[in-house]
């Protein structure tokens, strides 16, 4: 792959930022990639390099714009069974199963999803530039359900807007420990590192953790859990399980923050992304696509459902 040259020009007597300018002029790449090429120097405006985003323009200078070829991730390809939901030119959704790392990090070098991935559709590598090709967001490694991923950049840049806008509607299906207060609500409590415990998650005082919302309708009461379904309007890390354990209804199986001694029979904490709706690039209309609770869940809310028979849809 080569790189690509852009050769622009700022229309005559509209002044601006450098930066701006060419967020409108070549929408295909985010603002903040096109500072991070400015800050890289592949920047030149009347064929001179610029290094400053908020370079000003006067209107009319020849604004040239080189753009990397997308690096090879340098992972390599592994035939991992996937379960996929659906699959274009441009995405593929997968149901991702509980134990399956998403992308590589520290004691996870291989055997990840995109590893599987890459086997399965190797035009996704160095989508994104990083080695996280192709990814949009995130499923904790024992959170089951569906994952999207791009398969080039213009399809990963429609995504990643799609959920900065907030546009991506994500619904999971938690069993809990205890019963929420009301049958239906909405949690809003920042979100950010716990100072005590780095490696967890916690709500912290305002202003001191990020923006994190998530609301949850009861689905079926049972003697000591409750069926929950929880729309993610936000995508924090472990935000899910942090707010059901803020209100005193813990994830069943959460041995991090829930109870380290499971009150059911479960190898993973019961979380399930379990619908996801959202416009496909190149498409106007949202889709929606839905995943089924993997076997392991499926068979202890049989259980609780056999042991409380008359307990139901609320």
């Amino acid at each position: 792959m080569t790189d690509t040259l852009h050769e622009l020009h700022a229309p005559r007597g509209q002044a601006g930022r450098l930066d701006k300018f060419l967020a409108e002029a070549l929408p295909q790449h985010s603002r903040a990639r096109l500072q991070a090429l400015i800050k890289a120097g592949q920047v030149s405006v009347a064929g001179r390099p610029v290094t400053r985003s908020s370079h000003p323009l006067e209107g009319g200078e020849a604004v040239q714009v080189r753009v990397p070829a997308a690096q090879p991730a340098g992972l390599l390809p592994e035939a991992i069974p996937l379960d996929i939901v659906y699959e274009d030119e441009q995405v593929i959704l997968v149901d991702k199963p509980a134990g399956l790392v998403v992308h590589p990090a520290a004691g996870h070098a291989a055997g990840t999803l995109v590893h599987a991935v890459l086997a399965h559709a190797p035009e996704i590598e160095g989508v994104g530039g990083e080695l996280r090709p192709g990814l949009v967001h995130r499923l904790d490694k024992d959170t089951s359900g569906l994952i999207v991923l791009a398969k080039n950049e213009r399809a990963q840049r429609s995504l990643q807007r799609q959920f900065q806008e907030r546009r991506v509607a994500k619904t999971y299906l938690a069993l809990v420990d205890g019963q929420p207060r009301t049958a239906a609500g909405r949690i809003e409590a920042p979100i950010g590192r716990d100072p005590l415990q780095r490696k967890r998650m916690a709500v912290l005082p305002a202003g001191k953790g990020r923006e994190a919302v998530s609301e949850y309708r009861t689905l079926e009461h049972f003697a000591e859990h409750t069926l929950l379904e929880v729309d993610l309007l936000t995508g924090r890390t472990h935000q899910i399980r942090v707010h059901l354990a803020f209100i005193g209804c813990p994830v069943a199986g959460d041995r991090v923050y829930g109870r380290r001694k499971p009150s059911l029979p479960l190898e993973r904490h019961f979380l399930h992304a379990a619908r996801l709706e959202l416009t496909l690039p190149g498409q106007r209309k949202p889709r929606r696509f839905e995943a089924p609770l993997p076997a392991e869940l499926q068979s202890v809310l049989d259980e609780l459902r056999a042991a409380n028979p008359k307990t139901g849809l609320q």
